[in-house]
């Protein structure tokens, strides 16, 4: 045999050997569903919740239109007079125009005598950039009539058409129902109150929110006790009705935020990196935990409890074959079918579902598991920023 086939099958054998200790690692992100949990946790038997709301407004479509034809009446008793203060106006100015074209001819006259004192070059160089002195008289002004008043139908949409009792059912607790009162919800609105700043609107509406859980008072704060921007002109020039409408949905919507946070039960999505490897006969184990753990995950409904129990229960069979196969983990042997690598993922695994299921004291107890056999472990770039994340998580709020 020559030294080239020789060589060859040198190789080969190498390659065949190095493939049986290879351990090919995926990675898939999975979606999953869970509840925030709020900050005043309440059995579900006693999610219910009642409002009471006191506010100024009390306002009608017919309240509406029957001051939009007051409003006109006004206008048309006062148009005779709006015309004649136009009038005066108008004379005002073309008596200030005059005197603004004599100050700009006598500065045109004094920048035109400077200009002439200087030399031929200087007198180019200005020329050229514009900076030649230069007559410049403000445009004369010209009188436009006012128009008569015409009477427009008001747009309802524009307008805050509530009263208490809809502003009440405008408050929503997510996973409660209206239909009890275990929770007590009062708020109370005061009328919005508008400020100019710099040719800029801006506008307050004192809101103060109080909750009694089962009668005992929990909650007690305000909102909108400072200014806040809300428009770039000046408030003689915005819709106010629309404005105020406007401002009072926020109010709304901070508040519904608000009890959302402190007692709602929000379901919401995310996701969660779970690692795998696949080599058949040795890790069938782990790949039908890869399955109990992915499928489950994705079965997570918490506006379904018995969904969910079930769900938990399947991810648990994946959880019971990882924590399985840490027991039979070789370290020290890198050729070993179940080295420090699968200990590495597993553990990756461990801790980033149980902080995705919430469970902060497992993720923390793989952790420091890990930690102990991290000098069996040769950890990547990436994994190692992965864990560092994975550290703030856990201790962040310890």
């Amino acid at each position: 045999m020559n030294l080239k086939k020789l060589l060859g099958i040198v190789f080969v054998v190498i390659i065949y050997q190095s493939n049986i200790f290879a351990q090919s690692i995926s990675a898939e992100n999975i979606e999953y569903e869970t509840l925030k949990a709020p900050v005043y946790a309440t059995d579900e038997a006693q999610r219910t919740f009642k409002v009471t709301v006191n506010s100024p407004y009390n306002l009608t479509s017919e309240d509406v239109i029957a001051q939009s034809k007051v409003d006109f009446a006004n206008e048309v008793k006062n148009y005779d007079q709006h015309v004649i203060d136009s009038e005066k106006e108008f004379q005002q100015k073309l008596k200030d125009y005059d005197g603004e074209v004599a100050n700009a001819k006598e500065k045109f006259e004094l920048e035109s005598a400077e200009f002439k004192k200087l030399s031929m070059l200087e007198r180019l160089t200005m020329t050229e950039q514009g900076k030649n002195p230069r007559l410049v008289t403000p445009t004369k002004p010209v009188y436009v009539k006012p128009s008569k008043p015409i009477y427009k139908t008001p747009n309802l949409n524009d307008y805050i058409i509530v009263n208490n009792s809809v502003l009440e059912t405008q408050i929503k607790i997510t996973g409660f129902t209206p239909r009890g009162k275990n929770l007590e919800v009062f708020l109370n609105i005061d009328k919005i109150t508008f400020q100019d700043n710099a040719g800029q609107t801006f506008a307050k509406q004192p809101t103060k929110l109080k909750v009694n859980v089962n009668g005992i008072e929990k909650i007690n704060t305000s909102f909108f006790e400072d200014f806040k921007f809300v428009s770039s002109s000046p408030s003689n020039n915005i819709n106010k009705p629309l404005t105020e409408k406007n401002f009072l949905n926020e109010v709304l919507k901070t508040v519904n935020s608000y009890l959302d946070d402190q007692f709602g039960y929000q379901s919401f999505k995310s996701s969660v990196k779970i690692l795998s490897v696949k080599n058949k006969g040795k890790f069938d184990d782990l790949e039908k935990a890869n399955i109990y753990i992915t499928t489950n995950l994705r079965k997570l409904n918490p506006q379904n409890p018995e969904m969910t129990a079930a769900a938990k229960a399947g991810l648990q069979k994946g959880i019971d074959i990882w924590t399985n196969t840490l027991s039979k983990i070789d370290y020290k042997d890198k050729k070993a079918d179940f080295n420090a690598k699968i200990a590495e993922f597993v553990y990756f695994n461990l801790i980033r579902l149980n902080l995705a299921l919430g469970n902060k004291k497992d993720a923390e107890k793989y952790l420091n598991e890990m930690q102990e056999n991290m000098i069996y472990m040769k950890l990547s770039y990436d994994d190692e920023n992965a864990l560092k994340s994975i550290e703030n998580q856990i201790y962040k709020s310890k």
